[in-house]
């Protein structure tokens, strides 16, 4: 691995775990020491960072991670909105139907500990739904759209963080994703792109609902806006 791409995935990962804080400063001195990097590479992964939404520049040598409120969200899952219920279509029309009815299988065996939704469970069903993404994009066939997914999805995983876990909620999402494999697998595009609106708008609601049961300290740490939510 390239010593930019080793600082670039390093940096991401901290981002999105929250290791990295919003308002995080990435001084290049600092950071280069710490990742055992020189400049250059460095430099080439916050460029990257910063193609991503992720970090801002704010002078010549002193970059911080961005921060997420209300109105990104809103913004995310409109994209988010607009490529995942294409992509159901396409898949519906191009896909595997056999490996969407795997799928579809799959999540129904999914075992959030009886509905209490412990951490093998939702381990369990998270590595499920890289499975799906995996094989959406594949049935895609579209290096444009995947390539637009894949930045959206960058952007989601500091959202799912920011919500809490909500196990009604959880158990719900696999139920949406059962029907979308199935709708998929059965070539209905209608009714694929149906069942992801529907999924995309009750995961949208419940990132809301969790946000604003947060502590307001929790809200300021995360650099949250929620005037004006839905």
């Amino acid at each position: 691995m390239r010593a930019s791409d080793r600082a670039y995935a390093t940096l991401l990962d901290e981002i999105q775990s929250g290791v990295l804080r919003p308002g995080a400063v990435l001084g290049e001195v600092e950071q280069a020491a710490r990742l055992g990097v020189s400049r250059t590479p460095l430099r080439e992964a916050l460029g990257r960072l910063a193609a991503d939404g992720l970090v801002a520049q704010q002078s010549p040598r002193v970059t911080v991670v961005t921060a997420i409120d209300a109105d990104d969200i809103r913004e995310i899952f409109e994209v988010r909105r607009a490529l995942e219920e294409s992509a159901a279509r396409l898949a519906a029309e191009r896909g595997d139907a056999a490996a969407f009815a795997e799928l579809a299988r799959e999540f129904a065996r999914v075992d959030l500990d009886g509905g209490g939704a412990g951490a093998d469970g939702r381990d369990a069903y998270y590595a499920l739904i890289a499975d799906f993404d995996l094989a959406l994009d594949a049935a895609v066939a579209n290096d444009y759209l995947t390539a637009a997914l894949r930045t959206v999805r960058t952007h989601l995983v500091r959202v799912r963080r920011l919500a809490r876990d909500n196990p009604a909620r959880l158990a719900a999402s696999v139920a949406e994703h059962r029907l979308i494999a199935a709708a998929i697998s059965a070539r209905d595009a209608d009714l694929a792109a149906h069942a992801t609106h529907v999924h995309l708008h009750n995961a949208l609601n419940s990132i809301f609902e969790s946000l604003t049961a947060a502590a307001p300290a929790d809200l300021h740490d995360s650099a949250l806006d929620l005037k004006g939510q839905p």
